[in-house]
């Protein structure tokens, strides 16, 4: 993973609320940053701040800042819709430290020149660790296998024909054999074509009011038992993208039950949306891929997310142009953007609720780098400054200010969120500031 070199951040954050369950703090700290690192947590307005930029914390909320292992940033071929910057951009606005970028771009990322050449931009231009993804097929067509050793060789964080499941499984089988041998997890997208058909949204009383073909859940399920066996088998390692449906959380629940060793994720959309916001036949916010389901499923979600059998959130952040979504429902693309919307829409619709709490959101939204073997930020004294500073009362519409992303197609477009990050501290620099909130002068 690599990032632009910037000037490593000197500051203290004055009276913060901490919140790091995994490293067992939790109350007011000064949070002092040196060169980078976390130097100490103080007792609030204890900290000595010579030669520290300081900021006022009180009644904000340090958090380790977030990882997101899913997310598409368009590059190369279709850079008009996001490309690393913008993408890094868009993360540190909503509190990520880092994220993992899709392979299934144009061309696909399927050579380690590709890979070379992406970690060699984002040390260019990313204000946030970014990784990459290598495609487990030549150009995703299931039918060959790429170079795996020579792409984890090249920098490849692991392999995925995300946008695509793969369909073999004889070759699917192979690849886990070859991810044995030269590590990086397989991220796998979970759906059966022949089930899946030419279906646009989820199969329910919903599409059929609609007169949309719908898409069944056990599309989703089916495939997950066909792969969560197989790599029981070969002893490899998976992660699953996106869940979305009661019966899949059913599949692996009982997989990992028996032995299966796996990780999964599940994205805000799924967990705050239903079927019946595509009543509204608005593609730019409710189209995507697995679709919106039903409350049930959704609760599901929730309940396996508590549980423990969802390991992560992930956004699938998939920025489109406006004329891919300005068309009738059936003919859009699939995809919405989530980086700098995800803290703030689950913090509403989950979190004030009452439905999960503030520690085990932010335990999901940070902790999905480790199926890749990225360790979740540490708010401990000695750690690399990586920081998600946040008003949990700021009020705000989505969209009203713009994005940072490149692309507008937010799931959450115009609604009004509770909760907002202010600044993002990510490899130990200063990735992000909200414009309207200020740093203070220097001590």
């Amino acid at each position: 993973m690599e990032m632009r070199s910037g000037e490593s951040a000197d500051l203290v954050l004055r009276g913060a609320t901490v919140l790091d369950s995994a490293a067992g703090i939790e109350g007011q700290h000064d949070v002092v940053v040196r060169e980078g690192r976390i130097a100490e947590l103080a007792a609030p307005g204890a900290a000595d701040a010579t030669g520290l930029e300081e900021v006022d914390a009180v009644g904000l909320h340090a958090l380790p800042a977030f990882f997101d292992p899913h997310v598409h940033l368009r590059t190369p071929g279709q850079e008009h819709k996001e490309d690393i910057e913008t993408g890094a951009r868009s993360a540190a606005a909503g509190g990520y430290c880092g994220i993992l970028a899709m392979a299934n771009t144009d061309p696909p990322v399927s050579s380690p020149p590709d890979i070379e050449a992406l970690l060699a931009d984002a040390r260019s231009v990313a204000s946030v660790r970014v990784g990459f993804l290598a495609t487990v097929t030549k150009e995703m067509r299931g039918e060959e296998l790429t170079e795996m050793a020579s792409l984890r060789a090249a920098g490849a964080a692991g392999f995925s024909d995300d946008g695509l499941p793969i369909r073999s499984a004889q070759i699917f089988r192979r690849a886990l054999q070859y991810q044995r041998l030269c590590g990086g997890t397989i991220s796998l997208h979970e759906e059966d074509p022949d089930l899946y058909g030419d279906g646009v949204m989820h199969e329910g009383p919903v599409s059929a009011a609609l007169g949309l073909a719908g898409i069944p859940s056990i599309s989703e399920s089916t495939m997950i038992a066909r792969d969560t066996a197989l790599a029981q088998y070969e002893n490899a390692r998976i992660h699953l993208l996106h869940l979305s449906a009661a019966e899949s959380v059913a599949v692996v629940r009982a997989a990992k039950a028996a032995g299966a060793v796996f990780s999964c994720e599940v994205t805000p959309h799924h967990l705050c949306l239903t079927e019946e916001a595509v009543r509204t036949l608005d593609p730019h916010r409710f189209k995507m891929s697995p679709p919106l389901r039903s409350e049930a499923d959704r609760q599901a979600l929730i309940e396996a997310l508590r549980d423990g059998t969802i390991d992560c959130i992930a956004t699938d952040h998939a920025p489109h142009a406006v004329e891919e979504k300005e068309v009738p429902f059936e003919q859009a693309v699939d995809g919405v953007t989530g980086l700098e919307t995800a803290f703030a829409a689950l913090h509403t619709h989950l979190v004030l609720p009452g439905a999960i709490g503030l520690d085990l959101l932010v335990e999901k939204l940070g902790s999905g780098g480790e199926p890749f073997g990225v360790e979740r930020s540490s708010l401990a004294p000695g750690s690399e400054a990586n920081i998600a500073l946040c008003d949990l009362s700021a009020k705000w519409t989505v969209g009203e200010e713009g994005y940072e992303s490149r692309s507008a197609n937010s799931w959450c477009a115009g609604e009004e969120l509770t909760g907002r990050v202010l600044m993002t501290l990510a490899g130990g620099q200063v990735a992000y500031r909200l414009r309207s909130f200020s740093l203070g002068v220097a001590a």
